[in-house]
This record gives C-alpha cells, structure tokens and sequence, in this order.
C-alpha cells in the first residue's frame, strides 16, 4: 500500500538519495549545501514543502512544491510542483500518481487555483504518466542563470 506524508526528520538519509538521484537524472551537480538547506526548508514547512511516498513502510518517492502569486490568477496562488522522483525499482506501480494527487489535494485546500511542473522533453517515462494525470499546453522553458 502506498501512503503519503510530510518528511519526518528520519527520513533525511534516504530523502538526499532519492534527491541526489533526481538531480543525477538531470545530469546536474549541486553543492552538499544545497541538500542541508533544501532539507531545513522541508522541515520549517512555510515556503517550501515536501512529501514522501512509502511503499509497504519503505521512502520510494518524494516531491517538492511551493506556491507562488500568479499574474493570470489574480484571486488565487498557483503551486508549482517543482521535483517529483520514485526510486526505479518501484516505477509503474503508482507512486508517482499518488504524489502528484498529493500535492494537488493540498493546494487544493490552501485555495490554489491551479498545479503546474516542468519536465524534459526527454523524460519519456514521466511523461507517460503526465498526459494522463494533466494537460499539456505546450510551453517551452527558458532559463538565465545568474551569478552570485
């Protein structure tokens, strides 16, 4: 059976394997510092949250989102649902669904109007389940890096 939750401080070590493998995916690399401050924001819980997915009591998933202002949606904030990753072994059996109903339900009662991700156009697995849990509008994202 597959539940979700908040992150519970016991969590923390297999959290950063499953978001060190999210961001492997992307074939990117961040500093250690990155992992600590992300984890403390988890924790707070005020401007950006995270849920897990247990699978029979095991941490197989996470996602993290955060709701922001939108000019489109004047009266109400949107969520944007900004990492989602299951642990490869428990692919196709649910997890990733249940997070995003997760995070869908709980912008729902904070009185968002929408829930919105990005993904690479690559990620041919993830976008199986999108097209059937969300509609595509069909933007492409750019990026500036700026430097600190």
């Amino acid at each position: 059976m597959i539940s979700i939750g908040k992150l519970m401080p016991s969590d923390r070590d297999v959290w950063e394997s499953l978001f060190r493998a999210y961001i492997d995916f992307y074939q990117r690399v961040e500093p250690d510092e990155m992992y600590a401050r992300a984890w403390q924001e988890f924790q707070a819980d005020t401007r950006l949250h995270a849920f897990g997915a247990r699978l029979d009591g095991r941490l197989v998933g996470i996602t993290h989102f955060l709701v922001h202002a939108s000019t489109s949606a004047p009266d109400a904030d949107v969520c944007y649902l900004q990492d989602l990753f299951t642990a490869p072994d428990v692919r196709g059996k649910g997890v990733g669904r249940k997070l995003i109903e997760a995070v869908a339900d709980w912008a729902r009662d904070g009185g968002c109007s929408r829930v919105y991700w990005n993904t690479h156009e690559s990620n041919s697995t993830a976008r199986r389940l999108y097209d059937k849990v969300a509609e595509n509008r069909g933007f492409i994202r750019y990026q500036i890096e700026l430097s600190r």
